[in-house]
């Protein structure tokens, strides 16, 4: 049995679940996610908590235990309170603007880079080196912040580029020079 998975989930005042089968719909103040669980796992409401367990003891039954319950306590968590990642861009004239719902990075390549949001996600620049990467799908927000830093991954040597906000880069010796 999974430690995570039998945790029960605390469901707060303002979020409303509903449940049919594997279909999960959850909504609070922020919005609305829903999501199909997978098979093997079933899911209850008990008085203001949600219980997830695994259907029998076979393998994949319990690797999805854990699995479930986690993405269900992430879908309450964000429609309640929400998620955000900040991203920090470090380079001379590497800087981020939003124009629209886009967000545009100039990060020394011969032209800027348009970022177009999904749904649900929005962009935030402070300073024009802090991007806020914020929305209510935790899965979403954290591919979202990933696609930014992937258009410019801090290099080891000056540490140049785009990295998460508390993002220890370790660097390296540059060239030691003629002896």
């Amino acid at each position: 049995m999974s430690r995570i998975g039998k945790q029960p989930i605390p469901v707060p005042e303002k979020v409303a679940v509903e449940l049919d089968g594997l279909s999960l719909t959850v909504k609070g103040p922020k919005g609305e996610l829903s999501r199909t669980l997978p098979e093997g796992v079933s899911i209850s409401q008990v008085d203001n908590s949600i219980v997830v367990s695994a259907i029998n003891s076979k393998r994949k039954s319990r690797e999805r235990h854990g699995l479930s319950r986690s993405l269900v306590a992430n879908m309450v968590e964000g429609v309640s309170k929400g998620y955000s990642k900040k991203l920090e861009i470090v380079g001379v004239g590497s800087r981020a603007q939003v124009k629209g719902k886009n967000l545009i990075v100039s990060a020394g390549y011969s032209h800027p880079v348009e970022v177009i949001p999904p749904d649900g996600i929005t962009f935030v620049v402070e300073n024009n080196t802090n991007v806020t990467v914020s929305g209510i799908d935790k899965e979403l927000v954290g591919n979202e912040a990933a696609k930014i830093r992937a258009i410019r991954p801090p290099e080891p040597y000056k540490g140049k580029g785009i990295k998460y906000a508390g993002e220890r880069i370790i660097r390296k010796a540059g060239k030691s020079g003629k002896k």
